[in-house]
């Protein structure tokens, strides 16, 4: 990976994602090892926030922003609604989201 890229992705924000498409994943085996069939709203949910997220991670896209908001808001809601299951990891994407979020740009000072 040269230089270019290196300093063309936000870190947290592609954790993030990554923690939520890996949480997709889990939900959908815990829920078939309980024999039951996963939401699909909570399934569509996980991969929206990740696929957000994701894009997000991108420092120079058009609309970063809106995404990671709209990222923040899916993962910190699935979150707290699962948090007595799987929710504690989503929360945690949602707050890694939040922090990629809130810092500044590359073109601002710190």
């Amino acid at each position: 990976m040269d230089a270019r890229m290196r300093g063309a992705i936000e870190p947290f924000a592609l954790t993030a994602a990554i923690v939520a498409a890996g949480m997709a994943v889990f939900y959908v085996w815990l829920m078939g090892q309980q024999g039951n069939q996963p939401l699909p709203w909570v399934l569509i949910g996980l991969l929206a926030g990740a696929l957000l997220a994701a894009y997000g991670a991108l420092w120079r896209v058009r609309y970063r922003r809106p995404a990671l908001v709209s990222a923040v808001i899916a993962l910190t809601v699935l979150g707290v609604l699962g948090i007595l299951s799987i929710g504690l990891p989503i929360l945690a994407s949602g707050i890694l989201t939040l922090v990629s979020l809130l810092r500044p740009g590359r073109h601002q000072a710190l």
